[in-house]
């Protein structure tokens, strides 16, 4: 799939080599390269997968990196439906209703 100028991607930069940090670092961290993903909109012309591009973010910023996604979206949800959540909400609902209905009672017998 081919990006063209102005199409909202996502795009890869490694900021920091792991060899450029610091020492002070517990080892694993050390190990790793400080990365970045973002998103924009396409400075270049046209771009593909794996082209090193620029792009404009939302808020204005360039930012330059590997384009690794064209019309980027959320790929994550939040999981399977647990069946009993599935009425909290009537129940809670039906079970503040009865309580207004007390309170009025209560404040009309008053």
């Amino acid at each position: 799939m081919q990006a063209k100028k102005g199409d909202w991607v996502r795009i890869h930069s490694v900021i920091l080599k792991a060899e450029e940090r610091t020492g002070n670092l517990p080892e694993d961290t050390k190990a790793t390269d400080i990365q970045m993903w973002t998103k924009g909109f396409l400075l270049d012309d046209s771009a593909k997968i794996g082209d090193e591009v620029t792009v404009e973010t939302y808020i204005g910023r360039q930012q330059a990196g590997t384009l690794t996604q064209i019309e980027p979206y959320y790929e994550h949800d939040y999981g399977k439906s647990v069946p009993e959540l599935l009425y909290i909400g009537r129940s809670l609902r039906a079970d503040l209703e009865a309580y207004e209905m007390e309170q009025e009672d209560e404040n009309h017998e008053r």
